[in-house]
């Protein structure tokens, strides 16, 4: 199928005061398009700047990134933020929903951005709400809605643009059990069903056993990547 991902010498280094500190040393990775894989390590180990510079939200201070065929360092910032609209989906821990808007419209803000028509966009917002299981409450703000149906609204809001990539950065962390192993068995289907890749940083054991592949890292470099079989369970 290809690689989705490629990241080649990739190093971020940060300024503290007068100290240089190395967030990432030497990343050396492919993701396959389709994958569903898992970035783990201890806090500080370096994941979330991984998805960080993967989806372009910063720069990496050595090597190459590739995402979708494009390489990211070489792209203008308006370049830049038409990948990330048209192929990249992001969910993160805290939900980041806009609280005054309804669970459909959080999922039509991006649709507006691709300039769709609005009759389009409506039936979208629908659409991916349904599939992400919250049909009949779409009109309900973030604040009427529990945490595992936020966290399933910040999912229906990254397919809505059909991306052919998903970062999400601890998705389950503020989740109870159940709803954690609701979000990780809807991301493993849509994974199935429709091709997406789903690249995500955890610690949670609920999350890797669902994975086909285990990245770790540890002081900013990878020290294992493992493909094995998704738990019968998935």
């Amino acid at each position: 199928m290809g690689n989705i991902i490629s990241c080649r010498g990739v190093e971020k280094i940060y300024r503290q005061g007068t100290v240089d500190v190395s967030a990432l040393r030497g990343i050396d990775l492919d993701i396959d398009a389709s994958d569903f894989a898992t970035l783990s390590g201890p806090s500080g180990s370096g994941k979330t700047t991984l998805l960080s510079l993967i989806g372009g939200l910063d720069r990496p201070s050595k090597g190459e990134i590739t995402v979708a065929g494009e390489n990211i360092a070489r792209l203008s910032k308006d370049a830049l933020a038409d990948l990330r609209l048209h192929k990249i989906g992001f969910v993160f821990q805290s939900y980041s929903l806009v609280p005054v808007l309804s669970a459909i419209e959080n999922v039509e803000f991006i649709l507006r951005l691709l300039e769709m028509p609005s009759a389009a966009r409506h039936a979208r917002a629908r659409e991916v709400l349904s599939e992400v299981g919250l049909a009949g409450l779409e009109n309900r703000r973030p604040s009427k809605l529990s945490g595992g149906q936020q966290q399933r609204v910040a999912v229906a809001r990254a397919l809505g643009p059909r991306p052919a990539l998903v970062l999400a950065d601890e998705p389950t962390a503020n989740l109870d059990s159940k709803n954690a192993e609701d979000l990780i068995q809807l991301m493993a289907k849509l994974n199935e069903t429709s091709g997406i890749t789903f690249l995500i940083a955890t610690h949670d054991p609920r999350v890797m056993v669902h994975a086909r592949r285990h990245i770790e890292l540890i002081d900013g470099r990878i020290v294992s990547d493992d493909r094995t079989q998704a738990s019968a369970a998935a």
